[in-house]
């Protein structure tokens, strides 16, 4: 433990507890704020980043902030979703709150940035703040079958499944020719509406809005956004044999890696790995690995992961979030500049 007191201010964790290993770590987080101390150590590192999943580290922060980001992704950045369904005609056996329900859930593929807060949900749709879809689909015998003995609902019937890829754009106003057709609609078009057998019908009409997920979770950006912080691991002494072996296990694939040396084999530390463990504290389980691994945590270097639904790419679900927190700031100071 004493190779790392030197070091900034971290988290040891031990079989039952969890203990500081500098006194910094109380007095960093009891002190004022001070923007120019957090501008000199605020880093943001990119570690993975795709069109959906985007993995960066926030370093120098306090944990505050960082769940203050995760709390505005999840219940204040705006999406688009299905919130108004008009049903026509609906005779499979699944009711129509349910099938309206499902069809909200479905992710859309429409920048909210493009359009407007609906304000009043009894007005006529508007291009400005509206999308309007329908699905239109009748399942029926398929008599055109090659396959006449199967008995799968695939070669027995004809749209016996209702897939998202059903849903169709219905463009309102200009909206023709200032979105084009693969801009707008389902995110994912394998996803199962409903099944239906001969003589079922859907007839709907869709209507989406723009919102965010403290009305519903529907409109939340993201499948998940999460934070944690930095696990730190250290070999303090040799581990060989057998023993090697068990401390691999002890932690997350990948972060122990056995090399062998002629008869012997050993224990090393893989560090591009050590920060997916989820520091289980297996290897207090045994007496003789006790001593041979230090794990912590840094304080102040969290893990935050974003991964989006698809209708906004990562990067600018977190941009969204830090504006909202930006204008947040700023109403509050105004409020308190007209109070004083």
């Amino acid at each position: 433990m004493d190779n790392i007191n030197e070091e900034k201010p971290r988290l040891i964790l031990r079989e039952h507890d969890i203990i500081e290993n500098n006194s910094r770590i109380s007095t960093v987080f009891d002190n004022q704020f001070d923007v120019k101390s957090f501008k000199k150590k605020f880093q943001i590192v990119i570690v993975r980043h795709d069109q959906t999943d985007m993995e960066f580290d926030l370093i120098g922060i306090h944990p505050s902030l960082v769940n203050c980001f995760r709390r505005l992704i999840l219940s204040e950045v705006q999406t688009m979703a299905i919130d108004k369904v008009h049903v026509l005609n609906n005779t499979s056996i699944m009711q129509d709150e349910i099938l309206a329900h499902r069809l909200g859930l479905i992710p859309l593929k429409a920048d909210p940035r493009l359009f407007e807060t609906k304000c009043d949900s009894k007005a006529a749709p508007d291009e400005k703040d509206t999308l309007e879809f329908e699905l239109k689909i009748k399942c029926s015998n398929n008599k055109d079958s090659s396959k006449k003995e199967s008995s799968r609902a695939e070669d027995m019937y004809k749209n016996s499944n209702v897939y998202s890829k059903h849903i169709k754009w219905v463009p309102i106003g200009g909206q023709k020719s200032k979105f084009k057709e693969n801009e707008v609609g389902p995110i994912h078009s394998d996803i199962l509406i409903t099944k239906m057998r001969p003589g079922h019908e859907l007839d709907l009409k869709l209507f989406a809005f723009k919102s965010n997920g403290k009305d519903h979770a529907k409109f939340s950006p993201v499948a998940t956004v999460f934070y944690r912080l930095l696990p730190d691991i250290r070999l303090v002494k040799p581990v060989e044999g057998e023993a090697a072996l068990r401390l691999q296990k002890c932690f997350s694939p990948g972060v122990i890696t056995v090399k062998k040396d002629g008869d012997k084999q050993y224990a090393v530390l893989n560090e591009n790995q050590a920060r997916y463990d989820m520091s289980s504290r297996n290897v207090f389980r045994y007496e003789d690995l006790i001593d041979s691994v230090v794990m912590s945590k840094v304080h102040d270097h969290f893990i935050f992961t974003i991964e989006s639904v698809g209708a906004l790419p990562p990067e600018a679900i977190f941009r969204e979030a830090v504006t909202i927190l930006k204008d947040k700031c700023s109403s509050l100071l105004t409020e308190l500049s007209s109070i004083m």
